[in-house]
């Protein structure tokens, strides 16, 4: 009997699981690799300008949305995971996924990431320091060094 009601609890967990299963793979079909040049300014929406897509509009979460505003990272090279939501809006995963990188002068694909040599604090978005209200510096790490 307690081997019937298994094989119910069982079939019906598989039945439970399935729609996310299918949902969680729908998911991930859509995410794309967006690889062009950053296009930041004042006044402007962050864009990319890209070899198959021509100039395309960027948008975040809250987080990466602070990082697309730094003018100091327009002209870099990036590689952005996320989706397109039309043929010139390209949707990044949120920052916590570190679906935005962007390429050093040597080539090597790099996080961007915020730092206060005052305080020794490393941030993922620019501002001022929480602690001693310095402006953080650009501190583009490799993504293995970030923990």
């Amino acid at each position: 009997m307690d081997a019937v009601i298994n094989r119910r609890r069982f079939g019906t967990f598989l039945l439970g699981a399935i729609p996310f299963a299918v949902a969680l793979g729908a998911e991930n079909a859509k995410d794309e690799i967006l690889r062009g040049k950053m296009i930041i300014g004042p006044n402007q929406d962050p864009a990319a300008n890209t070899p198959n897509h021509g100039h395309v509009a960027l948008a975040s979460d809250e987080s990466n949305m602070k990082v697309l505003h730094d003018e100091r990272i327009n002209g870099f090279q990036m590689e952005a995971r996320g989706h397109f939501t039309a043929p010139d809006h390209f949707q990044i995963d949120p920052q916590h996924t570190r679906a935005l990188l962007v390429r050093d002068k040597d080539g090597k694909l790099k996080m961007i990431t915020y730092w206060c040599d005052v305080c020794s604090i490393r941030t993922f978005m620019p501002g001022p320091c929480m602690c001693c209200q310095k402006y953080t510096d650009l501190d583009l790490r490799l993504p293995d060094d970030i923990g």
